[in-house]
């Protein structure tokens, strides 16, 4: 036999078998009926999913040129309990072509149109699908008695909604696009495809390396991608939830924006700024409701940490972090002391938004920090955040040049927000660290500064109004800026009634200063401030109002001498705003050590004003003022007496010697 016959014999065998199965195909929908076909699916979808199938609406079945079946509103439910866990317009079961040709009804894949799928949760963590996975389960075990059954499920445009009972959270995913798929040749799941979230697209991939181990929930392994514009999640390990859940593997996470990625998930993001860019990888570790994330590396804008972080079901956060820097001014960007122009409290309201959604129980370590203009040194602080109230615990910061201890503490409450701060700077730089918390610029040097406070109000002027406590300052060989307080003693000394000039220059040095101060509904009162220089000493009294930044003092600057007593003193007020205030001498101390103007203050004193006065051009001048003249008899002709009526002499002016009477002509 030819080559060309074998060729010529295998080409009629193939047509023969064309034509058997084509005639097969065309005859087949007359020996099996519709119903037949219909009840077969039915079947086979509750066998493989333990899902009954309840018709709803109309059938149809095509089996030319493929077999197809078509349920019109279904829904799927616990064939025990009927609860619908699934409801579509339209199934569609496509059936495998050689099995079909020999007569059996086998799927080969199952789409749902348009379908909703109900997953509930309920406090004790079951789910309305317990049922059904461990349906699922069962018939996907390796059996030697088990038959080939459809292997992937397509789903399109879908509705998800997910319910938990015990905190009460539903979400929705929509318009879902996804194919499951579990080869029989395989005991691995995977499903991709995507969906959308808070009308955001996110594509999904998710697969398990034992599809049925998962479903018993013993141990297998788990991938999961998700990727969107509002962020990108990845995790990599093995999980199972027999007899709890558990998770252990590798989480990746990362978002262009923390605070847009908060808010599109429908959570109040914090207030103030920041929260930008962020970054988290770690090892995971999920035990029932609690996540523990070890060898966390986190980027927050720019700021970067590593340590461990806890989540538990309750909404709480807890953790330890170390970073190299911080960089905090992002989120205080926002808070404003001041007005724009820097002259009064900002009376803009305080918002605590955000911060009442979640607990927090953090710990944080830098070995340098920036906050705006100010750089710290090595930092540790503890953060605790319950229902609303935030506290934080400054163990110990370098700042200032100094050490700062201390708490503060910020609360929501009727009155708007309670704040209370505790701290203790020692040996800081007076001259920076008030600056950075008062705007006050008027001490040079290190000294040691402490506060306990407590106000209530809406806005940074409101806690201003209210403020009550205690603050002391003490302070060692500095300086008082913009007040040369010796060269003015001495000039006044000199010079007592001489213009006052410009002294609101240079500096007054000093040895010691101490400064104790009880404040009460905004008000500062002085309780003790004394300083003692080389040359010079303080010591003041009055008040001090917070919300209008204004200076209300009297003191005593005291010139000194080798001698016990003080060589010179003189009283003074210290009165205007806290950034330029004016120092007014005492102007009737300046009288009485002038020893030419001090009969002025006489006048009351038992001398008429005019007697005053004119001691008083006495002394300055040092020329007795001449005497008026006494009423004579009218002088004879050729004698020298003045007449009655003449002019008297003109009198000399202040400062000039009297001119001398010229001689009567002879």
């Amino acid at each position: 036999m030819t080559a060309a016959v074998g060729i010529k014999r295998l080409g009629l065998a193939v047509v023969a078998l064309a034509v058997v199965g084509i005639g097969v195909v065309l005859i087949l929908p007359f020996l099996m009926t519709a119903e037949t076909v219909r009840d077969a699916v039915k079947a086979e979808i509750r066998a493989v999913t333990g899902l009954d199938p309840v018709l709803r609406g109309g059938t149809s079945v095509s089996l030319f040129p493929t077999g197809t079946v078509r349920f019109d509103d279904v829904s799927l439910g616990d064939s025990r309990t009927g609860a619908p866990a699934l409801i579509a317009e339209q199934v569609v079961a496509r059936l495998r072509f050689f099995p079909f040709l020999t007569g059996r009804i086998e799927i080969a894949d199952v789409s749902l149109v348009r379908p909703t799928i109900a997953i509930i949760f309920n406090p004790d963590r079951s789910s309305n699908w317990s049922n059904h996975i461990d349906t699922l389960a069962q018939n996907l075990k390796p059996s030697p008695g088990r038959t080939s059954s459809f292997s992937e499920i397509r789903i399109e445009d879908g509705t998800v909604i997910l319910r938990d009972e015990a905190y009460k959270i539903v979400e929705t995913l929509t318009n879902v696009e996804f194919a499951l798929a579990w080869p029989s040749i395989s005991r691995s799941f995977a499903g991709t495809g995507r969906f959308g979230w808070h009308d955001e697209p996110i594509d999904a991939t998710i697969s398990f390396t034992d599809f049925v181990a998962a479903l018993q929930g013993d141990r297998s392994g788990l991938k999961v991608r998700l990727a969107g514009a509002p962020f990108k999640f990845a995790f990599d390990g093995y999980i199972s939830h027999r007899p709890t859940l558990r998770m252990e593997g590798t989480l990746a996470a990362d978002a262009l924006s923390l605070r847009d990625m908060l808010r599109w998930a429908g959570q109040q993001p914090p207030p103030g700024g920041g929260f930008g860019r962020f970054a988290l990888k770690a090892q995971t570790n999920v035990v029932g409701r609690t996540i523990g994330l070890s060898g966390v590396n986190i980027e927050l804008d720019g700021n970067s940490g590593e340590g461990v972080l806890t989540f538990d079901g309750r909404q709480t956060l807890q953790g330890t972090l170390a970073a190299e820097g911080l960089d905090l001014t992002p989120y205080v960007s926002t808070v404003r002391l001041l007005t724009s122009g820097e002259r009064g409290w900002d009376s803009k309201p305080i918002a605590l938004n955000g911060i009442d959604g979640i607990d927090l129980d953090l710990r944080l370590s830098a070995a340098r920090v920036t906050i705006g203009s100010a750089k710290l040194g090595r930092t540790a602080v503890a953060a605790n955040l319950r229902s609303g109230n935030l506290t934080v615990a400054v163990g110990e910061s370098q700042a200032f040049g100094g050490v700062v201890k201390g708490t503060f503490g910020l609360a929501k409450s009727p009155a708007g927000v309670d704040f209370k701060a505790q701290l203790q700077f020692a040996n800081v730089d007076l001259e920076q660290c008030l600056s950075e918390l008062f705007a006050i610029r008027r001490l040079e040097g290190k000294g040691n500064l402490g506060f306990a406070i407590d106000s209530s109000g809406h806005s940074i002027y409101d806690l201003a109004k209210t403020l009550n406590g205690t603050a002391q300052l003490v302070s060692r060989k500095g300086a008082i800026a913009g007040f040369n307080v010796e060269q003015l003693l001495r000039r006044i000394e000199r010079r007592p009634l001489s213009g006052g000039g410009e002294f609101r220059t240079g500096k007054t040095p000093y040895e010691t200063l101490s400064v104790n101060l009880k404040i009460v509904q905004g008000v500062a009162n002085v309780e003790d401030v004394r300083m003692e220089g080389p040359s010079v000493s303080l010591a003041l009294t009055g008040s001090a109002s917070i919300p209008a930044r204004d200076l209300d003092l009297k003191g005593t600057a005291s010139l000194l001498s080798l001698a016990a007593a003080p060589a010179f003193e003189l009283p003074f007020m210290v009165q205007g705003p806290w950034d330029d205030p004016i120092i007014l001498p005492d102007p009737q101390s300046r009288i009485q050590r002038s020893g030419a103007a001090a009969p002025l203050l006489d006048a009351v004193g038992g001398r008429s004003a005019r007697d005053a006065v004119r001691s008083a051009i006495e002394r300055l001048t040092g020329a007795s003022p001449q005497q008026p003249a006494t009423e004579t008899a009218p002088a004879l002709a050729g004698s020298s007496t003045p007449a009655e009526n003449a002019p008297a002499a003109a009198e000399p002016a202040a400062g000039e010697p009297p001119s001398r009477a010229s001689p009567a002509p002879r």
